[in-house]
């Protein structure tokens, strides 16, 4: 199952086991309770810490719990995790085995005292970028406290399941049988949910802060390099971000980061916090801010408020906030949000194998994601409003031999529709002849580009019309003292090395500014 060089590094992770534990199969006839067995048994040969039975008795097959004898602790995984959940698995073996994790330790005393019931169902495809981070939160949480419980299951293995809850999005969390949240999260976002407590109290913690010299909003590309720029000059650095690693986060391959020849999102998103770490920065994750309140006088302080009921005070700000994806708003669109409508094909597409999908974009990344999707699903419509594609010569020429693949051209959508259950159909505008149309179909993806996250700055920085914060050479707003760089900037071409230079560049010129300023 593992190749000669994948089984050697694991050979060394599991030499950090220091605790003997079992790992239990449940298994049936078919071909992938086979492969599943072959991965277990290149395992167990690797290290004389774990042992392998194979009497399971779960209902999902193939599935394999990890028990550690004298512990409590209640971690599945149905399916088999490689792809991205290799290394969910890697660090499941290592912490059932007794390896400590690198997480805070209030953090890991929060997990410990939490009393009550806790069955947590995360659905994933080996394909998601976002889903690791879930089933590694939840995991490390079940290995923590014994009232809490995790399996994860691969949804594109249990169709019948995902068909049951009609899920078409991942990864989807269930708890207690009931959906519990979609979309990346990690330990303390699970925590700040299930522990209600938690925001009063980190919102307490904030507002007992001094005043930064410089703080960023945002953890992006821009907000990190910000960060690290400012924390060299010695000076007191906050980063407040509502979750560190930013747009990234939600990026597949990453193949024109300088000097890194190809990576993905989250990795980098990793990358970026633990550079920012090595420095004395304050980091203040989960925090979204709703408004900035500018200092009344030169050498007062800005304010910023959090919807915690936090505030932070600072001498200077750099808003570093990014972008989203950008939606269609039409009917339907919100109310089918996740039940058809997806705008992350990398994390969804699986979901819809066998199905009738429709991509709304035809830049590069609409482009891609049907040339993606057309080897999952039955067929792929994609719809563009102008009368030809602005993606990439090699990407139209792609999609173009693809016979499961149908291009509209001069198209707006105008309705999703759905059973009010899930997606049915989808309803475009023919721009030629102005005659509406409607696809039957199960899925829409959306790839029409970002918006800048502003909307909570109106009336305090000047913005262009589409939302961009509006900066000079300097990456200085026209609010004295409040700077800002990456995506939500008029800088133009939205890119993670453009986003990295200005946040260094703003981060100097907030210094540059203290240094000049009473």
């Amino acid at each position: 199952m593992l190749d000669a060089n994948l089984k050697a590094q694991l050979k060394a992770y599991l030499e950090k086991v220091t605790q003997p534990f079992e790992i239990v199969a449940s298994l049936d006839d078919g071909d992938k309770s086979r492969e599943l067995l072959g991965l277990l048994q290149d395992i167990v040969g690797l290290t004389d810490k774990i042992t392998l039975k194979t009497d399971g008795s779960d209902a999902r097959r193939p599935s394999f719990s990890l028990n550690r004898p004298g512990a409590d602790v209640s971690l599945r995984f149905a399916g088999i995790p490689m792809g991205h959940e290799f290394t969910s698995l890697v660090l499941a073996l290592l912490q059932v085995g007794g390896h400590p994790s690198k997480l805070a330790s209030d953090v890991i005393e929060q997990i410990k005292v939490i009393e009550g019931e806790f069955n947590f169902e995360t659905y994933f495809s080996l394909s998601c970028q976002n889903c690791p981070d879930v089933v590694q939160a939840l995991n490390l949480m079940a290995v923590l406290n014994p009232n809490i419980r995790h399996v994860a299951i691969d949804g594109a293995l249990f169709q019948d399941e995902v068909n049951e809850r009609q899920i078409m999005s991942v990864p989807s969390i269930y708890l207690n049988g009931e959906l519990f949240a979609q979309g990346r999260m990690g330990v303390e976002e699970i925590l700040a949910k299930i522990d209600t407590g938690a925001a009063a109290r980190d919102a307490e913690k904030l507002n007992a802060k001094a005043a930064f010299d410089v703080l960023v909003i945002g953890g992006g590309p821009a907000g990190a390099s910000s960060a690290i720029y400012a924390a060299r000059k010695g000076i007191r650095t906050g980063v407040a971000a509502e979750r560190f690693g930013g747009q990234v986060l939600d990026t597949m391959a990453i193949e024109n980061f300088i000097s890194v020849r190809e990576t993905e999102g989250p990795k980098l998103a990793r990358a970026l916090e633990a550079h920012v770490k090595q420095y004395d920065v304050d980091i203040m994750n989960l925090q979204r801010a709703t408004a900035l309140v500018p200092a009344k006088a030169e050498g007062e302080l800005h304010e910023v408020k959090f919807e915690s009921g936090a505030s932070l005070k600072a001498k200077t700000v750099i808003l570093s906030t990014g972008a989203r994806w950008r939606e269609m708003n039409v009917p339907g669109e919100q109310e089918y949000r996740g039940r058809g409508v997806a705008y992350c094909p990398h994390c969804d597409g699986p979901l819809f194998k066998g199905k009738r999908v429709a991509v709304i974009g035809g830049g590069n990344s609409g482009v891609e994601a049907a040339i993606d999707l057309a080897g999952i699903v039955a067929h792929v419509t994609l719809i563009e409003f102008d009368d030809k594609l602005r993606a990439d010569a090699v990407l139209q020429k792609k999609l173009g031999s693809l016979p499961n693949v149908t291009i509209i051209k001069s198209a707006l959508t105008t309705e999703v529709k759905g059973d009010g259950q899930k997606v049915n159909g989808l309803v475009y505008k023919d721009r030629s002849t102005d005659e509406l149309r409607t696809l039957e179909l199960e899925g829409i993806f959306v790839q029409i580009g970002l918006l800048p996250n502003s909307d909570w700055l109106k009336g305090v920085v000047e913005l262009t019309p589409r939302g961009e914060i509006i900066v000079d050479a300097k990456g200085q707003t026209n609010v004295p003292g409040v700077f800002a760089a990456g995506d939500v900037t008029t800088v133009p071409y939205k890119q993670i090395v453009i986003a990295v230079g200005e946040g260094a560049k703003a981060s100097l010129s907030a210094f540059d500014h203290l240094i000049r300023t009473t």
